[in-house]
Parts: C-alpha cells; structure tokens; sequence
C-alpha cells in the first residue's frame, strides 16, 4: 500500500446485517459470525469516528417469505448495526443495494468516489453490490473479514461456506474490488495509503506462474 495525495471520498456501506444470519434461516458459517460481527463493528466505529458516511442496507421480503419477512425477528437489524449511529438507511428486495433504491442518487449528491463494503452474503448480495458499484464508475473496497457466506448444495454441485467466501474474494480482487481485511482498511482511513488494486491478466498470469511451480517442485 502506497500514499496518494487525493483523499478518497468514502462511503461505507453495511449490507444486510440482520438476525436471519447469527439466529434465523440462514447463519454464515464462513468466517465465523462473530468474527465477521466484530470486524462490521470495528469498520463502523472507525468510519464514524473518520466522518466517513455510513450506509445500512436491510433486505426486506413480504411476511410470508421464509427469510427475512418483514417485521419478523430475522429482519430485524443486528444489535452491532442497529447500535451504532449511521447516516442513511434504505430497504431493499433484491440482492444489489443499488437496484430500485436511492443509493446511486444518494452517494451521487454525497460526491463519493469509493465504496467501502462489508456485510452479508459474500457471494450474493455483497457481491452483486461490488459489481453494480464497479460498473457506476465507483471505486470499491471490500473487507473480506466483516462478511461471510453460508453452503450450499443443488443441482450444479456443492460447495462450502468457506469455498464460496474465498473464491469470490478471489475474484473480486481480479478486477472489482480491493479486497482486504478490515486491518488493512482502517490503515488505509488513518493513513491515506491506497489499497492493492489487481487485474484479470495479472490474477490470471500469478495463477499460470503458481502452477508452474508447483509442477516443478513435484518434479
């Protein structure tokens, strides 16, 4: 991480951290919840105490849905967010914050250029959130640590909670995303330093080099 001389204008956004995954439906399982729950509460308080605006972003269904039906135990926000001051708070159905929510307007009036993102699922709304960002021309940050996925198994497979958060990490940090943990970031809010940015070509060629040593060593 290296010093820049322009300030990011961040935003922090908290997606969907709400009792259906530590006590409902749906309970991550990758890193463990308290993990995660302590590292959303430590990028809050930083943010907070940085000016940094704070988003909290709460996925909203209708009551008879099976996960986060609203006005149910499991849509409640978790006591680490709904504890801790923020600046805007918006509902949502799908899994982008951005899409049929005030956001993009929000963070346009906000004059924000990077979007710092933590919460749940890594793979689903984290990530649809990372790519919407990404494709609106913001910068993105996200905190591998202050989130987390949870298995599955279907049609196409299996795959557990701890595959899915590391190969989806793995591939934001390939083009979307500076991934890092929540360490890295509240160095980079105290400092300015700029985070590890990556490309598809330069993950791809690292992956080709990695094998190729690996071959060797083996022979």
């Amino acid at each position: 991480m290296t010093p820049t001389p322009l300030q990011a204008r961040r935003a922090l956004i908290v997606i969907d951290v709400q009792n259906e995954y530590e006590s409902g439906g749906l309970r991550i399982q990758y890193p463990p919840i308290a993990e995660s729950l302590r590292n959303i509460g430590r990028a809050m308080d930083a943010a907070h105490a940085a000016g940094i605006p704070i988003i909290v972003a709460q996925q909203s269904a209708p009551a008879t849905a099976p996960l986060f039906a609203t006005g149910s135990p499991g849509w409640q926000l978790h006591p680490v967010v709904s504890a801790r001051p923020h600046d805007h708070h918006l509902r949502k159905t799908l899994p982008s914050a951005f899409a049929d929510t005030d956001l993009g307007p929000w963070l346009q009036a906000h004059a924000i250029d990077t979007l710092a993102v933590v919460g749940y699922m890594t793979h689903n709304c984290i990530d649809t959130t990372i790519k919407h960002a990404f494709d609106a021309g913001l910068q993105v940050e996200f905190l591998m640590g202050a989130s987390g996925s949870v298995p599955y198994a279907n049609h196409a497979g299996h795959a557990s909670a701890e595959e899915i958060h590391r190969v989806f990490a793995v591939v934001e940090q390939s083009r979307f995303a500076a991934v890092m943990s929540t360490d890295e970031w509240l160095h980079c809010v105290r400092t300015g330093a700029q985070p590890l940015r990556e490309s598809i070509h330069g993950s791809h060629q690292a992956a080709l080099k990695r094998a190729h040593h690996k071959v060797t060593v083996a022979a």
